[in-house]
């Protein structure tokens, strides 16, 4: 059965924060050892919402099984040089890993980024995660860059690769 992909409401930031959550303490996909308080995903929500930023959502069988969203690259209110371009992320259940949800949400993603006039989309992603890597190349992104020892998790110096794709 293939997933429904559509805009989030309200009441999906629940199944949001908890896919969102669901690595944290096994995983250096996102580069912190606490779990997100729900409270902070409904602000995230609402800021996305205030910007009008997209946040999608797979449904399938009544379920979130993903997300995807996209927001500003730096701080383009302050820094308006970079208001063409965007960083963003999307997780999908791991049981639901393979099924090609995470490519629907992402080309859904890149099509409301060249509606919306931007010009550049960013993936900023932890060197070990080669699968999310290829994953990023498969979809036209390019490596621009490595960060060493940027982050810290788990007792390990991590770094970052970013790549971007020009859009549209």
């Amino acid at each position: 059965m293939s997933p429904t992909l559509r805009e989030a409401v309200a009441a999906d930031v629940p199944a949001i924060c908890a896919l969102a959550n669901a690595l944290i303490l096994t995983d250096t996909s996102t580069w912190t050892e606490t779990a997100e308080p729900l409270a902070e995903r409904e602000a995230w929500f609402a800021d996305r919402q205030r910007a009008g930023y997209p946040v999608l959502v797979a449904e399938q069988a009544g379920a979130v099984v993903g997300f995807a969203s996209y927001g500003d690259f730096r701080n383009a209110a302050k820094w308006p040089g970079y208001r063409f371009t965007v960083e963003h992320s999307v997780h999908v259940a791991g049981d639901h890993a393979g099924e090609g949800i995470g490519r629907a949400l992402m080309e859904a993603l890149l099509g409301r980024a060249v509606a919306q006039g931007k010009h550049v989309m960013v993936a900023a992603i932890d060197s070990a995660n080669a699968r999310s890597i290829r994953f990023h190349q498969r979809l036209g992104f390019t490596e621009v860059g490595r960060l060493p020892e940027t982050g810290y998790k788990f007792g390990t110096w991590l770094d970052l690769v970013l790549l971007q794709r020009q859009l549209g």
